[in-house]
């Protein structure tokens, strides 16, 4: 499965690219010989600050449903918060689930464009800055967003989800 999904990775830059032109968002993605996978390679690679780095992380619920959590590259979540806010426990997802829920692997997931629609809970301190980075599908390639766009085309919900 992962063999097939590294054979499609321009496809999957450009459905991210697509779905940003059709919300009207002005868009260039970047893409690196070198890993953007952590929020820390992502921020050293592009040369801004961890804490603009949007980073999708997905959990995996009770009900076996994927949630999505949009954080600063600099916090860790809070899955109480998470669970709270959800309504549902939540645990880990590995590799394979977030590949069949998202159709993305970790470390190139983006916060939209998902196999399952999910609705994002967006990590308030991302709203801190003028702009912020979020994965374009690829484990080395990245876009620039405000976050209030990023609020639109997700749908996503504001909340204090750090630790």
């Amino acid at each position: 499965m992962y063999n097939t999904w590294m054979a499609n990775t321009e496809q999957k830059t450009q459905k991210i690219s697509a779905l940003l032109n059709k919300a009207g968002v002005e868009l260039i993605i970047k893409e690196f010989p070198q890993s953007t996978r952590t929020a820390q390679e992502a921020a050293d690679v592009i040369g801004c600050s961890v804490v603009q780095i949007a980073k999708s992380l997905i959990f995996k619920s009770e009900s076996n449903q994927a949630v999505l959590v949009i954080a600063s590259g600099i916090n860790r979540v809070d899955t109480e918060k998470v669970i709270e806010l959800t309504g549902e426990n939540i645990g880990k997802a590995d590799a394979e689930f977030v590949l069949e829920k998202t159709g993305f692997i970790i470390g190139g997931v983006p916060p939209f464009g998902h196999k399952t629609p999910l609705t994002p809970l967006i990590d308030k301190d991302l709203l801190k800055y003028d702009e912020i980075w979020a994965s374009a599908g690829t484990p080395n390639s990245v876009f620039k967003i405000q976050p209030r766009d990023l609020i639109n085309i997700t749908n996503g919900k504001v909340a204090d989800i750090k630790s």
